[in-house]
């Protein structure tokens, strides 16, 4: 029979892992997306940032959202402060590139936005949950 301190340690050691999870995911596919514009570059971005009144140069915000903040993330350093800059990196790209379809499915059915939709969750949810155990800056690290 378990003690509960026995049962307490079980659980928490299930938290860290379930967060190490939720931030590596979220890390891993956002990195895909960054290292896509490290090699083919942003100048597309910077367009739709000018045609929108913007200036080009806020385009370089990208490498930060999708390069630096997803190893920030994955290595559980500042975890929580990265993850709000990718959540707000999301609700860029949502607000510039995919109004349209905001109220539009895909063709089998689901939101048109959903992993659009997953990634700023998933931001939302590491920033509000820290790092947990498995993580460079710790359980109890400053930002995580």
């Amino acid at each position: 029979m378990q003690t509960t301190q026995e049962t307490q340690a079980i659980l928490q050691a299930a938290e860290d892992y379930g967060k190490l999870l939720l931030r590596a995911v979220l890390a891993i596919m956002l990195l895909f997306h960054g290292f896509s514009k490290l090699a083919g570059g942003i100048g597309f971005i910077t367009g739709m940032l000018e045609k929108a009144g913007l200036p080009g140069i806020f385009g370089y915000g990208v490498y930060i959202g999708e390069v630096v903040a997803p190893l920030l993330i994955l290595a559980g350093l500042f975890t929580r402060p990265a993850a709000l800059v990718v959540a707000i990196n999301m609700i860029v790209a949502l607000l510039l590139v995919h109004t349209k379809q905001f109220f539009t499915l895909n063709e089998q059915g689901g939101w048109a936005l959903e992993l659009q939709g997953m990634y700023l969750a998933g931001a939302l949810a590491v920033a509000l949950l820290g790092a947990g155990r498995y993580s460079l800056g710790g359980r109890n690290g400053r930002f995580n």
